[in-house]
């Protein structure tokens, strides 16, 4: 192992469902995973990851169900199995849990495909305040056909284009967090004056997409901006990483799969002016850690025991969007001429770490996938373990771990008992925070004060200093950030709202309000969305 000792970052990965990426996991006898709509049981997990000094609680969300196996449309394997499904929105219990604890921070998916921008920045303000600075944002553009169709859409948005979409959104979020309110709005206003109204400012954002005439309704939160997570591991999604987030979360079955990606992100952060190594990388992994080797194996053994195969075949035709139902049972997915290049590409890959003469059909695919997922699973004593993670920071250049449970509190606790001692033996995890009762951002960059994006992100080009009459963004004839550069022109199928179903809107051009909805994506189609809805993943 390298002498250079990098502190790890670790937070824990979490869904606010029965099921997470353990299906069927919620009958293991231990396991409280059932209790996910209770407030008491997220602020006792909060608690005690607090206690052990966690970074972050990372929340995973959807918009739909894992419908494609034996479908489409079928959802008859997710539900028995909890698969991600029934499934709440994390968003609301954060304040409570930040109510609770002084210092962790909390990691909330959202995805710019389905929720409006102005609604979002409102949202992740009023968190950030509740929190006083402890939210992060997960950026996702979505990727469950189910989801398009509930909100409206026959099939989903061209991948490329919801990261366009997704691109415009991100500037119009700077705008509204950054740039709607000077620094001194609040501080420095006129006696008897809450509020200085020369400080702030409507944004009158006019785009392809998005027409939003602000101002944002919420005073500056401690980070103003939450702090940033992506999760695309695409081309596009990559480019977009590059460029937006702070920290990106990469799911790969080794550390040798991993780097490729690393690299090629902090490479192309470079090329557009950030310093690429103050963007942190965590990979997600399942840790079953026990006294011995043996131990471990024994456990994850009687873990699967209760899995559930229908439901890790509904998950993966989520993933893949590919229906394994229509197979035998005994066919061999290496060798089918009609598996797709990627599943095959996949199958091949895991078969390079089973057993010679293991025939890759439906029952062995689940079974590799019925605890962890598609992500790198390590089992063993926390030697062993903490071996693998210092292995992964240097194979890998990862900066942490997104870390997924078997079983909730079983698996927290053994790596709390047993792994997180081991690593700081190593001088591989801190002992305190870096800046205890300080923001996400803070924490996870390991600066005190340091609670603002810094000035080599693309959004500090929105900042409106104190002192300033306007942004410099908003002065005329000033270039705005290469954001902007990165969107081209598309066409979009339209649809709009009224009264809880979809129809289809006319070419109406630019519009901000329509019926009682808000316009979500415009030029020369609109879609109206309802003022009270919001969504997730």
């Amino acid at each position: 192992m390298s002498t250079v000792k990098k502190q790890l970052i670790l937070n824990a990965f979490a869904m606010q469902a029965p099921g997470h990426l353990n299906p069927g996991l919620w009958k293991y006898p231990s396991d409280t995973s059932s209790k996910y709509h209770s407030i008491k049981h997220w602020i006792s997990l909060a608690r005690k990851l607090e206690m052990a000094k966690f970074h972050a609680i990372f929340f995973a969300d959807v918009l739909g169900g894992y419908d494609v196996y034996n479908g489409p449309g079928n959802l008859d394997a997710t539900i028995p199995a909890a698969a991600q499904f029934p499934i709440n929105d994390p968003l609301y219990s954060i304040p409570a849990m930040a109510a609770a604890t002084e210092s962790i921070g909390f990691g909330v998916t959202a995805s710019t495909t389905y929720e409006n921008p102005y609604m979002l920045a409102r949202k992740f303000s009023t968190v950030d305040h509740l929190s006083e600075g402890r939210v992060a944002w997960n950026i996702v553009t979505s990727y469950l056909d189910s989801a398009a169709r509930n909100f409206g859409l026959d099939t989903q948005v061209e991948h490329d284009e919801r990261y366009r979409i997704a691109n415009e959104y991100m500037e119009v979020a700077y705008k509204l967090w950054e740039g709607s309110w000077r620094d001194d709005a609040v501080s420095a206003a006129p006696k008897g004056s809450y509020a200085n109204p020369k400080s702030v400012r409507q944004i009158n954002h006019k785009g392809k997409h998005f027409d939003i005439p602000g101002p944002h309704v919420c005073e500056p939160s401690k980070q103003r901006t939450p702090f940033l997570f992506q999760a695309g591991t695409s081309s596009a999604g990559r480019k977009f990483a590059a460029t937006h987030a702070e920290a990106i979360f990469l799911n790969g079955h080794t550390p040798e799969l991993v780097r490729p990606s690393v690299d090629s992100i902090r490479t192309q952060a470079k090329e557009f002016g950030r310093d690429p190594n103050s963007i942190k990388i965590v990979a997600g992994l399942l840790v079953i850690v026990g006294e011995t080797d043996q131990k471990a194996q024994e456990n994850f053994k009687e873990l699967a025991s209760y899995g559930d195969r229908e439901g890790a075949l509904a998950l993966f035709g989520g993933w893949s969007r590919y229906d394994l139902g229509k197979y035998g049972d005994d066919e061999d997915f290496r060798f089918l001429d009609t598996t797709p290049p990627a599943v095959r590409s996949m199958v091949n890959h895991w078969a390079k770490s089973s057993p010679e003469g293991t025939k890759w059909n439906k029952k062995t695919i689940a079974e590799h996938l019925i605890i962890g997922g598609n992500g790198a699973k390590v089992i063993g004593s926390a030697n062993t373990v903490a071996d693998e993670l210092e292995r992964w920071a240097e194979v890998a250049d990862v900066d942490g771990f997104n870390l997924s449970y078997a079983a909730v509190p079983e698996t927290f606790d053994n790596i709390i008992g047993h792994l997180l001692p081991e690593l700081r033996r190593r001088g591989l995890f801190w002992d305190d925070y870096a800046v205890p009762s300080g923001t996400l951002r803070e924490n996870y960059l390991g600066v005190a004060g340091h609670s603002r994006l810094s000035e080599t992100h693309p959004g500090a080009k929105f900042f409106w200093r104190a002192g300033e009459e306007v942004p410099e963004y908003a002065k005329e004839g000033t270039k705005v950030d290469r954001t902007r550069q990165m969107l081209t022109s598309v066409e979009l199928t339209s649809v709009g709202h009224r009264n809880g179903s979809y129809r289809k809107v006319p070419d109406v051009g630019l519009q901000r309000t329509c019926l009682q909805g808000t316009s979500f994506a415009i030029a020369r189609n609109v879609y109206i969305l309802p003022t009270s809805y919001h969504t997730f993943y």
